[in-house]
């Protein structure tokens, strides 16, 4: 069954299971490891870690173009306040200022160590791009009064004004009939293991961000079958200590990663939050390392 869960002013949809003692509440995200930090330091470990996050990182399928500064001009990014936030851990990358203040961005590359600010833009992105996923989707069931109670909407604090002033307003990539039903469909498909609710139901970050990059990948014409390998390494490298974990019950099975079905690996019996504690409780799960946040 379902349970809504209230923290503060934002609410969150939980799956809970009575019997088990156990609640796992959207938006929480899993502890940050240092990479080469696994379980257990074997060639066994460290080969799986090279296959299930890749060192050289993966290059997005996507055009950014101008998309940072028409955020920023939108105010779906308030510029000072994305300063003051990373000044205060040291500062933007290179890659990552390009991605804000220039309009010829040859690739966007997602490694382990930009993740978290990649996931930031795409979470910004994916809630201010008009979507009617975001307009008639769960988001918008009447049970929740209204789409800024979640974490993806209440959280986002970099915006001028408020996080719904920029909801669903701005028309930054405009998808074909063909593109959204594309995206509607794949989004159904895309779990994450903070909840039980798919990428089309984006009530935290992650589902957000995974819902603008989708978006992104449909405008640039990636197929259904890779836009699911892509969602499978991004969700990796934002969830790093689920997917080695996932990884090792399918080597456990004797079916490499790189065989792995990444539309069944991002399947709710796999990426829901009850699908990778039916996981965990089958192999010895990747012990998290460092510490995490749910919000920016």
């Amino acid at each position: 069954m379902k349970q809504i869960i209230s923290f503060g002013t934002y609410i969150v949809v939980a799956p809970v299971l009575i019997a088990g003692i156990w609640l796992y509440a959207t938006g929480a995200l899993p502890s940050r490891m240092q990479k080469g930090e696994v379980a257990q330091e074997t060639p066994e470990a460290l080969d799986l870690e090279d296959a299930v996050l890749p060192q050289e990182g993966i290059v997005l399928p996507i055009q950014w173009g101008s998309l940072g500064m028409d955020m920023m001009q939108a105010g779906v990014i308030d510029e000072e306040k994305l300063q003051a936030l990373y000044e205060s851990r040291g500062g933007l990358p290179e890659d990552m200022k390009k991605l804000l203040y220039e309009s010829n961005t040859q690739e966007v590359r997602m490694t382990y160590e930009n993740s978290g600010i990649l996931l930031n833009l795409l979470w910004g992105f994916g809630l201010g791009n008009k979507n009617s996923i975001l307009e008639t989707g769960p988001m918008q069931d009447p049970r929740y009064n209204g789409a800024g109670n979640f974490a993806s909407t209440g959280g986002w604090t970099l915006a001028t004004g408020g996080a719904m002033d920029h909801y669903s307003q701005h028309p930054f990539v405009v998808l074909t009939l063909e593109q959204q039903a594309l995206v509607e469909r794949v989004s159904k498909g895309i779990f994450r293991p903070c909840c039980g609710n798919s990428t089309y139901f984006p009530d935290c970050n992650h589902g957000m961000a995974m819902l603008g990059l989708l978006e992104l990948m449909a405008a640039n014409g990636v197929s259904e079958e890779d836009m699911y390998k892509v969602a499978l390494q991004v969700n990796s490298y934002w969830f790093p200590d689920t997917y080695l974990t996932i990884a090792t019950y399918f080597a456990k099975q004797g079916v490499s990663w790189d065989m792995v079905s990444p539309k069944e690996a991002l399947g709710d019996q796999y990426s829901s939050g009850s699908g990778y504690q039916r996981v965990r409780a089958l192999v010895e799960p990747v012990k998290q390392q460092g510490g995490g946040g749910c919000g920016l």
